[in-house]
């Protein structure tokens, strides 16, 4: 029997990027690891944490995760100094980050963080390699949207 218990049952959602489907064309999906500090996954476990602003960038061959706040908890160590909008690396397997070097130098595909989860009591992030949506797509999205509320709509009134 195990004597520790996690505060977050497993596969569970702490965060999601609404803007990433909305703004992008999704063509394919990676799980990658997270390098974190032990603050950021206490902060984490509290929900204390934006992704909208964040965005996935590939230096030396390897994935970094920029713009995605954690924010401290207010009972953070004093001994370690917690910055909120610090540099993540991702974790994904050699092939997969030659693949995804390869797709993002194509014109228009760039990398975007879809949510971060738990998955065996590790904190994971769902990467996305996406092709940015123009205008015209985004207002197509806008009305798809509305469509499926109105029929939605109609069917609950009809139920009355």
């Amino acid at each position: 029997m195990s004597t520790t218990s996690q505060h977050q049952p497993s596969d569970s959602r702490i965060a999601d990027n609404k803007k990433a489907l909305f703004n992008y064309a999704i063509e394919e999906r990676f799980e990658a690891g997270m390098v974190l500090q032990g603050w950021e996954v206490k902060a984490l476990r509290e929900g204390k944490v934006q992704l909208t602003d964040g965005y996935v960038v590939i230096r030396d061959g390897e994935l970094f995760l920029i713009g995605c706040q954690i924010n401290p908890l207010r009972t953070a160590s004093t001994h370690v100094s917690a910055e909120s909008a610090r540099t993540k690396k991702l974790l994904l397997h050699k092939a997969q980050i030659h693949r995804l070097i390869g797709k993002v130098e194509q014109k228009g595909f760039a990398l975007v963080p879809l949510n971060l989860h738990w998955k065996g009591g590790r904190v994971k992030c769902e990467i996305a390699l996406g092709k940015g949506k123009g205008e015209h797509d985004k207002r197509n999205t806008i009305k798809d949207r509305e469509g499926k509320r109105e029929v939605e709509r109609a069917m609950k009134e009809q139920k009355r």
